[in-house]
């Protein structure tokens, strides 16, 4: 199914956003994809956290997963404006928007391995595969923004 322009990323179901991405268009493309998965990561340390019972990692990874489904929007949006026009301010939004991406995954991955600590064995590989997507999600974006530099 292709993505209509208008409808938002944090708004697809997750086969959409699938076929979005496969669709031969400029967006939503890997930016976005790295912004998702950085999401999913904040998500998945929520979840441990909550096993935790660390309400301040709880709470920070909300906020982490709600900003990443943002900039997957805001990844689209400015992919989508730079082709549009090849302006110089469009570009340089293709550089902060993936150099956003990382540092949120950053903060992602960084909150996992913390709450990877607080949990036993047996339940901590939600933590560790969280930490793993965030960081391939920051590796991923710092790329991007490399390219469109």
């Amino acid at each position: 199914m292709p993505r209509r322009s208008s409808v938002a990323v944090s708004e697809l179901k997750v086969g959409e956003f699938l076929a979005a991405l496969g669709e031969r268009t400029p967006a939503p493309a890997s930016g976005a994809a790295a912004a998702v998965t950085g999401a999913f990561a904040a998500s998945l340390v929520e979840l441990a956290a909550r096993i935790a019972k660390n309400e301040a990692a709880v709470t920070r990874a909300k906020a982490l997963s709600t900003r990443l489904t943002q900039l997957a929007d805001e990844d689209a949006a400015a992919y989508t404006a730079f082709i549009a026009t090849g302006g110089e301010e469009a570009r340089r939004r293709t550089i902060e928007v993936p150099e956003e991406i990382a540092a949120n995954a950053d903060e992602v991955e960084r909150l996992a391995w913390q709450v990877g600590t607080q949990l036993t064995s047996s339940v901590a590989g939600d933590a560790e595969a969280a930490g793993e997507l965030a960081r391939t999600a920051a590796r991923v974006a710092r790329r991007l923004a490399e390219l469109n530099a």
